[in-house]
């Protein structure tokens, strides 16, 4: 098995008639998907998502992938392909659109519905082109077939791609569900089809391959959901993905049986519950859905209000309702359904948020008290099945991290490929398929690239730990002035602490330390002296003292003045 090392260095030029892979996003992490393919000069992309920020990302509201590996070569992308209308899939293309606007779009009617609608808000008008399972299509050297997948979100599809230097296929996000509330299951025959034709390379989808057996059906989940709408005597509040269409219309279907009224809440689901309902994708019975001020005139026990914030994100609907900054409020009898899964990294924002729930009066149904949510990912079986049905020369887990793409490297040499040809990547890193194998070539740039507000790459990760020392440890300005001519001290500095605990005797040891520094430190003006910067020596200075004297690092700044 070939896993990626830290000291790859920049790849070589791409061999004439090889196939070149690289990860932008996916890689790692549960989100911020993004492959380009590269091959005869021309770029093809898979797919550009966003990561939703963590803990460790204060002020953060997005995490884009890394555009610089194309920025110069921006030209020669022909298109990009969008598996499915899921954010961590196309939430980045508003920011890719802004390097070059004409790039064809891509993808299913529904994929495309919710990218333009999207688009509209960034005063972007796409390019798109309509795909559906079955099509065939050319893009420069790229020949793109397109197969159904079974998703959380109708409409999603594998990709096929076939190049002078072989044939990739990319599952995108797929399970093996035999019983989809669409009718629209996994093209298993088209797999075991492109497995006859040879498939060189393959993409599989990683997230559940711990996971052992079959994904369950989103079938199942009904019991659950009527168990939900029979039992509460209140308001219903549910909380889900806002593409999460499937969901919505079990959500939709069980009101509609108990004579409750449904209302939205939240502009993205708002908004895709519009297009899903204007594509006919989500059937709505007449005067079930009306406006969340007319429910709140209906008696408790005859409402339901669907809204955001099942990942405890604080600007969501759910989390302000928890916070109380919501017009609706939570009340006691209430029940909240949170009817998603936990994505890997929001797990105590999501407990945060189901203990404050439950401390206003709620009863909190989620996955780990009721079966109200099955993943939309394969997990082992299927992945073992899917193997044995393409049996490819060369594996590339992808979309997960380090552990799910170790499980599903181990599942396919389980099934038989060869261990030297299953690869181990992470985002940036080169993989170069020629003469049927695919072998590592190198590591380009692939950071976080994060926005905030209407800044995009301001911050950076050291940045970002000054926020966390800011929030952890609190900040220190220390004010000095010095004689320019001797760099001694003429005046006892000041401090002035923000966020740390203090007095301001406790500093008196720290004025020892700086005279100490500046007695010790090349003076200003002497032959041979080197350079005069006492700014930096007295930060330096007084946090080590800090560390020392109270085992914390907050942020220092010094101020120096002359005399």
């Amino acid at each position: 098995m070939n896993s990626t090392r830290p000291e790859l260095s920049t790849p070589p030029k791409l061999a004439q008639g090889a196939l070149r892979v690289v990860a932008l996003g996916g890689l790692g992490e549960i989100g911020r998907n993004m492959t380009v393919f590269e091959f005869g000069g021309k770029l093809l992309i898979v797919d550009c998502g966003v990561l939703f920020p963590e803990e460790h990302h204060p002020g953060v509201d997005l995490i884009l992938p890394d555009f610089t590996a194309i920025r110069d070569r921006i030209n020669d992308v022909v298109a990009v392909v969008l598996t499915h209308g899921h954010e961590d899939h196309i939430g980045g293309l508003p920011y890719l659109l802004r390097e070059r606007a004409d790039i064809p779009l891509v993808g299913s009617r529904l994929t495309l519905a919710f990218i333009k609608t999207k688009l509209k808000e960034h005063r972007i008008n796409p390019k798109t082109v309509q795909v559906g399972e079955g099509n065939r299509k050319k893009f420069g050297p790229f020949d793109l077939e397109f197969l159904a997948v079974n998703h959380s979100i109708p409409d999603g599809l594998a990709v096929a791609i076939r190049t002078g230097a072989g044939m990739v296929l990319h599952t995108g996000d797929f399970k093996m569900d035999q019983f989809p509330l669409d009718g629209r299951i996994t093209d298993l025959a088209g797999f075991a089809r492109l497995g006859e034709e040879g498939v060189d390379l393959f993409l599989s989808d990683s997230t559940n391959a711990e996971v052992p057996g079959f994904t369950v059906s989103e079938q199942d989940l009904a019991p659950a959901i009527d168990e939900v709408f029979r039992t509460t005597p209140k308001r219903i509040i549910i909380s889900s993905f806002a593409s999460h269409i499937h969901r919505i219309q079990q959500i939709l279907d069980s009101a509609h049986s108990h004579g409750r009224k449904v209302a939205f809440v939240g502009r993205s689901m708002v908004r895709n519950m519009a297009t899903a309902r204007e594509l006919g994708y989500l059937k709505v019975p007449r005067g079930l859905v009306i406006d969340f001020k007319e429910l709140e005139k209906l008696p408790d026990h005859k409402t339901v209000f669907v809204c955001t914030g099942s990942q405890g994100e604080p600007m969501a609907a759910l989390a302000r309702m928890a916070n109380r900054d919501h017009v609706i409020n939570i009340n006691e009898g209430d029940t909240v359904l949170l009817a998603s899964s936990l994505i890997p990294g929001n797990e105590s924002a999501i407990y945060r948020l189901i203990n404050d729930l439950t401390g206003m009066g709620a009863k909190v149904v989620h996955k780990g008290n009721a079966k109200v949510h099955v993943s939309g990912h394969a997990s082992a079986g299927e992945l073992v099945y899917c193997y044995n049905l393409v049996r490819p020369k060369n594996v590339l887990p992808v979309h997960g991290e380090r552990r799910h793409l170790q499980a599903n490297a181990d599942l396919a040499i389980k099934t038989g490929v060869n261990p030297k040809r299953v690869i181990i990547a992470k985002d940036g890193t080169t993989i170069d398929l020629k003469d049927g194998v695919a072998t590592v070539s190198g590591q380009i740039p692939a950071g976080h690239v994060f926005v905030e507000g209407a800044s995009v790459g301001g911050a950076t990760v050291e940045s970002l730990q000054d926020r966390r020392a800011l929030a952890e440890d609190g900040a220190i300005t220390v004010l000095a002035i010095i004689d320019p001519g001797t760099g001694e001290l003429v005046e006892t500095p000041e401090f002035f602490a923000r966020g740390f605990v203090h007095n301001q005797d406790d500093f008196i040891p720290a004025i020892t330390a700086i005279e100490k520094a500046l007695a010790s430190a090349p003076k200003p003006g002497r032959r041979g002296g080197g350079t005069w910067d006492p700014e930096p020596l007295i930060a330096d200075t007084v946090g080590r003292w800090v560390r020392r004297a109270y085992r914390r690092s907050p942020v220092i700044t010094a101020i120096v003045v002359d005399a």
